[in-house]
């Protein structure tokens, strides 16, 4: 039975990056995938497939030139599903392709079957071949999650689709109901109403995103709309019923909708049925999630730390890949990067894009905090105007020093716009280094500077009033 210092289960971001870590630090590492191929949700399913075809969207329906040179410079017929998912079997095959180059410079020793504890050192990995045994000195979880699937929905039949199955869709249907209007059924809510399918959100709650700031949120429900997203709140499913040609949704106030196609976003459970957490000492709580240290990410069996979906809350990709990193060294007490970041961008990608990282104005007025708010929109700035970007910049100052406590962005870009505000964040800057910085002209970076003078102005008018 080979040994291994760290035997990490799931290749998908978390996976990666933790396997390379240990690696990269001398240790011995084996990584066990349940699937043929590397990436997990985030390369084949979730992340990218999401964010790919949102481009591809843009790009058929010319959504983004619309109006900008005088010519109509949307595709010339419909769209066909080779159009549509072209460009994403050659991201998945070129990012899968660079997951593998990675870990085998490091030399990490990979395993593709179904990993199981036999004991809390002991790994089972079955393939159609037969079952290997592995010894490990440590593990790290990093099994990622899939979409959770309410009874209610006939999951078998074509026309209704998870969210990790909607990127294999047989054909573009002509008008699709999503149910769930978390962050998965909003971005897919837009890039499938910017290829001309008549969209419909069921959400049970009053409103999209609620963790959103208000004003954001606002301006991108204005946007969804104008884009002919439809939406149905504080209202749920009772029942689903599929014909050949179409599906039937009734939902609780007896209103009945029919449409080609269903998406359910119903949110994910971990990825951990399969593990017999049993034999390590471990129990799984709610959705298959597992409990661990915050800071450390350590499970209650001091050997075994877990990441990424398989913990819960935020479930980014972003942050499982730096939990990851953490982990590995806290499990090795490698003296190295000892902590994640205490804050973290949300990077959602509908259309228009919207980002944020810090406070907002609800959690700063819960938390009874005296801030000031500045603006700077898009419409008016020079680069926004050459491009007909209509976006937002909003900056979150504490009002009597000025520092920065939280930054909202909208518009095409904001996911990276977002990270110079984030960098302002961690170093604790206030108002004056966006005043003192001499950003490029023209560019949307500009707009932290007119967003810092906007909020200076105001914080003055009230001073002197």
């Amino acid at each position: 039975m080979e040994a291994f210092d760290l035997v990490v289960i799931g290749g998908g971001a978390a996976g990666e990056k933790g396997a390379v870590q240990a690696a990269y630090f001398g240790k011995k590492v084996a990584l066990v995938e349940k699937e043929r191929v590397l990436g997990g949700a985030m390369v084949n399913t979730g992340t990218l497939p999401s964010k790919t075809l949102r481009e591809t969207a843009l790009a058929l329906s010319g959504l983004r030139q619309r109006g900008l040179y005088g010519v109509d410079l949307t595709l010339g017929r419909q769209a066909t599903v080779a159009d549509f998912l072209h460009r994403l079997g050659v991201v998945i095959k070129e990012e899968c392709a660079r997951m593998a180059v990675n870990l085998q410079q490091h030399q990490v020793t990979c395993f593709h079957g179904t990993a199981r504890f036999v004991d809390p050192h002991t790994i089972s990995i079955a393939t159609k071949d037969g079952e290997t045994l592995i010894r490990a000195e440590h593990v790290l979880i990093a099994t990622g999650s899939a979409p959770n699937r309410p009874s209610a929905f006939e999951f078998e039949q074509e026309r209704i689709y998870d969210s990790d199955e909607i990127v294999t869709l047989a054909e573009i249907p002509k008008s699709l109901v999503i149910v769930g209007g978390g962050v998965v059924g909003s971005e897919y809510a837009c890039l499938f109403a910017a290829l001309g399918v008549q969209v419909t959100m069921i959400e049970a709650k009053s409103s999209l995103m609620g963790f959103l700031d208000a004003e954001i949120l606002e301006l991108l429900m204005t946007r969804m709309t104008s884009l002919g997203v439809g939406f149905r709140f504080m209202s749920q499913v009772a029942s689903c019923q599929v014909s050949e040609k179409s599906v039937v949704l009734t939902l609780q106030n007896a209103e009945v909708m029919t449409a080609d196609a269903v998406l359910v976003c119903a949110g994910r459970q971990a990825c951990t049925a399969a593990l017999n957490l049993e034999a390590a000492g471990l129990v799984a709580g709610k959705r298959g999630q597992l409990d661990v240290d915050p800071a450390t990410f350590r499970t209650p069996v001091a050997h075994i730390a877990a990441v990424g979906d398989v913990i819960g809350f935020p479930a980014l990709a972003s942050t499982s890949m730096e939990q990851a990193r953490v982990a590995v060294v806290h499990l090795f007490d490698l003296k190295y990067k000892m902590q994640i970041a205490p804050i973290f961008p949300y990077g959602i990608y509908t259309i228009p894009e919207v980002s944020m990282a810090g406070e907002t104005e609800a959690t700063l007025t819960e938390k009874k905090v005296d801030y000031v708010v500045g603006t700077a929109h898009f419409a008016v700035n020079a680069r926004g105007l050459i491009i007909g970007e209509e976006g937002l910049l909003k900056l979150l100052f504490k009002r009597d020093d000025m520092s920065l406590l939280g930054v909202h962005c909208l518009g095409e870009g904001a996911t990276e716009l977002i990270h110079i505000g984030l960098m302002a964040l961690m170093t604790k800057a206030n108002a004056d280094l966006f005043i003192h910085t001499c950003f490029n002209y023209p560019t949307l970076s500009e707009a932290y500077k007119y967003a810092a003078y906007d909020a200076l102005g105001r914080r003055a008018k009230v001073s002197l009033a």
